[in-house]
């Protein structure tokens, strides 16, 4: 079961005008269910990306980042298909990914570099082509803007719940909104992004903008997320500006730069709902049970402080000590003396799990008790926090534990 994640609530999630959705039976993998996402956007939308960092990259994520550099970021349509990731499958991976986008800009009246593929599932196997392109049509003829809860359930993989979120604030120059969605639930640390993800708002942020911004919330959320420290050949994540009339009667807000009114905002409005997307593919993590914040403080340098959060978070040993709430926390000293800090003075540091002393002066913590310690590991959340005591940077990661079922998943999965 998921740690402390429901799924979302359809009603909440927000219309983000210029955006249409729609869903259909492809037949991919799994029969009688939806498989294939079509989402319409309205002319002058603009689109930014992050994508994965694999050499073994997906034909679909070659072909988007060929078209989005066609296009000059215009983005009139996606197609997401799950249960075959179309990774793996070379040049033929790339005309399969080809011939989906030709069937999508045809069946919409768009152009056919202003359509974006995305593909989830099973890598070396190829799609079935003529399957997805007879469910285009049903797809585009359920295109509606409230559907969202709908396209979240319909790129799921092994994920237990949909993931979806919105948001709407008020800024100097009026109201923007934005909703987004993202799947995944194995094969997580993204490496610029998550497996796929995309946020869309009618803010109009100007492209140049745009491609800084995705940046910056992918590595605020999407990047600091792991769940079994495998990087997808899938990653994909778009922020997605559409700048059109919510329908108050108000112009967009127009954003330029990150000095306009407002700008800081919504920056931070689109961080946090990236941040809550990505805390939901952890949530949903294959098999998890907790919920786990890996705070790194007093570290030299960002990466440093990376290196430790990852070394504790990917740690087999510590994620299973994790899933028994057995405080067998030498374990996390270990990861962070093999973190690659060669000078690291580990009589300087301590670690923390919430408010619990675990270790200090280069060992266990004198008042240190293993009840205490069991206690904290036995909550569905919580926080383990190590202070290097060598400078002034911090980082957060979030993880969680690894179970039977992690296994039992993943030996299932083609299944």
């Amino acid at each position: 079961m998921p740690v402390n994640l429901s799924a979302p609530d359809a009603a909440r999630l927000l219309p983000v005008a210029g955006v249409e959705l729609g869903t259909a039976r492809a037949g991919i993998r799994k029969p009688g269910r939806r498989d294939l996402l079509v989402v319409r956007f309205s002319e002058g939308t603009r689109a930014a990306a992050v994508f994965t960092c694999n050499r073994f990259c997906a034909a679909p994520v070659t072909l988007s980042r060929e078209h989005l550099q066609t296009s000059g970021g215009e983005l009139r349509a996606l197609v997401i298909n799950t249960g075959v990731a179309n990774a793996g499958t070379g040049a033929e991976g790339v005309e399969n990914a080809r011939q989906v986008c030709d069937a999508v800009a045809i069946a919409l009246g768009v152009p056919i570099p202003a359509v974006l593929p995305m593909s989830t599932g099973v890598i070396l196997e190829h799609l079935p082509v003529e399957r997805i392109i007879a469910a285009v049509p049903e797809a585009v003829s359920n295109l509606a803007p409230d559907r969202w809860l709908e396209a979240a359930e319909a790129i799921m993989t092994t994920d237990t719940l949909p993931k979806a979120v919105s948001r709407r604030i008020e800024v100097p120059g009026g109201t923007v909104t934005m909703t987004g969605f993202s799947k995944g639930a194995g094969m997580i640390r993204p490496n610029m992004a998550t497996m796929l993800g995309m946020i869309a708002t009618d803010a109009a942020i100007v492209p140049a903008l745009l491609q800084q911004w995705v940046k910056r919330v992918a590595d605020a959320s999407f990047n600091r997320i792991t769940v079994d420290g495998d990087t997808s050949t899938n990653d994909t994540f778009l922020l997605v500006s559409t700048g059109q009339d919510s329908g108050t009667g108000q112009p967009p807000v127009k954003i330029a730069s990150d000095t306009d009114p407002g700008a800081a905002d919504v920056l931070q409005a689109l961080t946090d709902t990236a941040i809550q997307l990505a805390q939901a593919i952890v949530r949903d993590g294959e098999g998890a049970t907790k919920f786990v914040t890996i705070r790194v403080e007093g570290a030299g340098t960002e990466a440093e402080a990376s290196a430790v959060a990852y070394a504790i978070a990917h740690s087999p040993l510590v994620k299973t000590a994790f899933f028994a709430s057995d405080p067998n926390l030498g374990r996390i000293l270990a990861a962070i003396g093999y973190a690659g800090i060669d000078d690291l003075d580990v009589q300087n540091l301590e670690v923390w799990l919430d408010d619990v002393r675990v270790a200090s002066q280069g060992g266990r913590d004198p008042a240190y008790r293993e009840e205490d310690g069991s206690r904290v590991l036995a909550q569905a959340e919580f926080t383990v926090r190590v202070v290097l005591n060598r400078g002034a940077v911090a980082t957060t990661v979030w993880t969680c534990d690894l179970s039977h079922d992690y296994v039992s998943i993943n030996a299932d999965y083609r299944s």
